[in-house]
């Protein structure tokens, strides 16, 4: 049985379009049922709407509180039986209770290899730091920003003369290919939070390290 997924953004949507192409797999273990913008005006909705997937907008500046705004998106979500959701650009923070409400069914990805670079500007703020290898990072949700265990990270080296916006370029591109992982090891069972780290069955690799800058 897929597992019925909804997807929250507030932008261009580029990760949920990535997770929607993905799940066009029947074997993909999720089904993108539903996308949801706090913007009407989002350019996300209508890609979604041209792959087939039903959309709402529920424009959070309709609601006094985020209490009410939540509520709102709980009911939406509860009669569209959804069972987990990814957040994808998804420009609001959230409040404790509903991140509590679906703990472990709820992820996110952020442009950083956490727990480095939490919140906005992560390119910048590692060109700064003068890092040789970044990346990103899709993690289980918990009330702190950009907290929470981690399913899976995607290493990008920084380049010579990187700036900002190459930097972003080529960690997208790692984003990309995560987030749909990460939502099949998760929507399969395979990926688990135990505690606050995530345990992942029958997950084997070689372990072959990223050089940056490669040895020579």
């Amino acid at each position: 049985m897929r597992r019925k997924t909804a997807i929250l953004i507030s932008g261009r949507g580029s990760n949920m379009a990535a997770l929607i192409e993905a799940a066009k797999d029947p074997d993909y273990p999720a089904e993108i049922a539903l996308v949801i913008s706090n913007r009407p005006g989002a350019p996300g909705l209508k890609i979604a709407r041209g792959h087939g997937v039903k959309t709402r907008t529920i424009d959070h500046r309709r609601f006094e509180t985020r209490e009410a705004f939540e509520a709102e998106v709980d009911k939406v979500l509860e009669t569209a039986e959804i069972e987990l959701i990814c957040l994808a650009g998804f420009m609001r923070i959230l409040t404790e209770s509903f991140v509590k409400r679906w703990q472990d069914r709820l992820i996110n990805i952020h442009p950083s290899l956490l727990p480095a670079f939490r919140g906005v500007d992560s390119q910048a703020r590692a060109l700064a730091a003068g890092v040789k290898i970044a990346g990103c990072t899709v993690h289980f949700v918990r009330p702190e920003m950009d907290a929470g265990p981690i399913i899976a990270q995607a290493a990008v080296p920084v380049l010579a003369g990187d700036t900002e916006e190459t930097l972003a370029q080529r960690v997208l591109a790692a984003e990309h290919k995560i987030y749909p992982l990460a939502l099949r090891l998760v929507a399969s069972g395979r990926a688990r939070a135990v505690g606050e780290q995530v345990v992942i069955d029958g997950c084997a690799g070689e372990g072959a390290p990223l050089f940056s800058p490669p040895v020579e």
